[in-house]
């Protein structure tokens, strides 16, 4: 599975921060009660919520990676453009946020192709990046390599070393490192104490966790491990006031609603506390 990893230097560490942009109903604990021929009819808030990170980035002079649906794109065109126009790297999320362990191997090729043609139409660059749905590679599928490679993209960020029930591969390595075929995959940050892993790379861990806990993860990566550290969250985790999903199992509410009165705030100080970059400035030098 391992052939090569890659090992940022450890002088000055900048971190890689990145939104995975989707909107609050497509999420995949809420597959079984939102149908996606209702999509279009619902409220959307993907675009405020995304300007509001971009205002935010901007105010704190950092660059970021988007992993952007193509089903967003193609409904907000000047978001992508957007992203582009002030200097962060625009990435795939595939086209409508389907899992690729739910997905046929020709399906999944179809999805990425699609998601990185519509990207590439609408801003006028070349996709490098990739990043899978909930992280939905596992050993099941990781045939999803060959096809990434195969379609043009230099990097996948889909795969988290970490026990979940909805995703991770818990000996999967911790670090960047090339696949067999050359593509690179950059994990999910894990912080490892007693030889287990435990998610370190944000998203619901960075709203459950209280924010030391999440700084100290990140300087110990940084520290000891002498790695940049993955971070990701996503546009609807600043925003408290969305639509509220009351038929959504007791899990995936908690799951998804707790804390996201405070995600803003704890983003900003994770701003200023350290050095942030692209994935590609980072990775792929």
């Amino acid at each position: 599975m391992r052939k090569e990893t890659i090992t940022p230097s450890p002088v000055n560490i900048s971190n890689a921060m990145s939104v995975d942009v989707e909107d609050y109903f497509q999420v995949a604990a809420f597959d079984n009660i939102i149908d996606r021929s209702d999509w279009d009819s619902l409220p959307h808030r993907v675009s405020k919520n995304t300007n509001k990170i971009l205002d935010i980035f901007k105010q704190s002079d950092i660059k970021a990676t988007f992993f952007v649906l193509a089903w967003v794109a193609e409904r907000y065109p000047e978001l992508a453009r957007r992203i582009v126009s002030e200097g962060h790297e625009l990435a795939s999320h595939g086209y409508a946020h389907q899992r690729a362990t739910h997905q046929t191997r020709a399906e999944f090729k179809d999805d990425i192709v699609k998601a990185k043609k519509i990207l590439e139409d609408i801003a006028g660059v070349k996709v490098k990046g990739y990043r899978a749905p909930s992280y939905s590679i596992n050993k099941s599928n990781l045939w999803v390599h060959d096809e990434l490679l195969d379609a043009g993209y230099q990097y996948s960020s889909s795969i988290y070393p970490v026990k979940h029930d909805l995703y991770g591969i818990p000996d999967a390595p911790r670090f960047a490192y090339r696949c067999d075929n050359g593509l690179l995959e950059i994990p999910i940050t894990t912080t490892q104490i007693g030889g287990r892993n435990f998610p370190a790379g944000g998203g619901g861990f960075f709203r459950l966790y209280p924010y030391p806990l999440s700084r100290w993860i990140i300087q110990r990566g940084n520290r000891q491990d002498k790695q940049a550290s993955i971070f990701y969250f996503h546009p609807w985790e600043i925003d408290p006031e969305q639509p509220r999903q009351g038929a959504a199992s007791f899990k995936s509410r908690f799951r998804h609603y707790l804390n996201l009165d405070k995600t803003e705030a704890r983003l900003k100080n994770l701003l200023k506390d350290f050095k942030w970059d692209r994935m590609d400035n980072i990775f792929l030098k």
